[in-house]
């Protein structure tokens, strides 16, 4: 098994470098306190995290719309695509267009900017994806419920205004596919074989976005 989610720290990037996590000892056994106890204070969308609909739709589905079953992928498709601008979709298609017939349930995008996480580049230059992917996918792929990406969003920072039709249209409650922001590639390529993995959301209620532990079981 193998992890395909970042652990989340005071120096995990964020989009346009908004948002910072925190985290903050109440008390303290060092200082002689009974007990650690932490809080912490973070925006949802930080680190390897999903978007709900909820994050664009103000009648979206929230965490509590999906079974836990939902989030158990047994046929994933991984893509590695060489990407020269931010925004992703002809290369993607291309690649797509000769993967075999299956019903894939996720497909995770590597496009190598994970290893670039640890620079300003990662979050200021960021690949994103053309709202006519979503369209592609829905009627080539339509069994994928899930797309992951090694992007810190599928809104290019610079281009945000595509972005948020991005998110829109992958998003939309009536057929959503939902976004898995800034996975951990950057110990798998297109030949890794899992035979399933596993999304693990924190739960929080009526929440438009939710870090995420995400487990890749790989295929011996």
């Amino acid at each position: 098994m193998q992890y395909l989610s970042y652990i989340l720290d005071e120096k995990t990037p964020t989009y346009g470098n908004r948002n910072k996590f925190s985290q903050v000892k109440k008390s303290d056994i060092s200082s002689g306190d009974v007990a650690n106890d932490t809080t912490i204070e973070t925006t949802v969308h930080i680190g390897t995290h999903i978007d709900m609909p909820y994050h664009f739709f103000e009648e979206g589905q929230t965490i509590g719309s999906y079974s836990a079953d939902f989030w158990k992928f047994s046929t994933p498709l991984i893509v590695e695509i060489e990407q020269t601008t931010v925004i992703i979709k002809d290369s993607l298609i291309e690649v797509l267009k000769n993967v075999e017939d299956q019903e894939y349930d996720i497909l995770i995008v590597k496009t190598g900017i994970c290893h670039k996480r640890e620079k300003e580049v990662f979050w200021k230059e960021n690949f994103g994806f053309h709202p006519s992917v979503a369209n592609y996918l829905r009627e080539n792929v339509p069994s994928v419920r899930v797309i992951g990406f090694d992007s810190i969003s599928v809104s290019s920072f610079s281009e945000r205004m595509l972005g948020r039709e991005a998110h829109k249209a992958f998003l939309n409650p009536q057929n959503p596919i939902l976004l898995l922001e800034d996975m951990d590639l950057r110990e798998i390529d297109k030949e890794t074989k899992f035979k399933e993995i596993i999304v693990a959301p924190m739960r929080i209620a009526n929440c438009d976005g939710l870090p995420c532990t995400v487990f890749g079981v790989l295929d011996d």
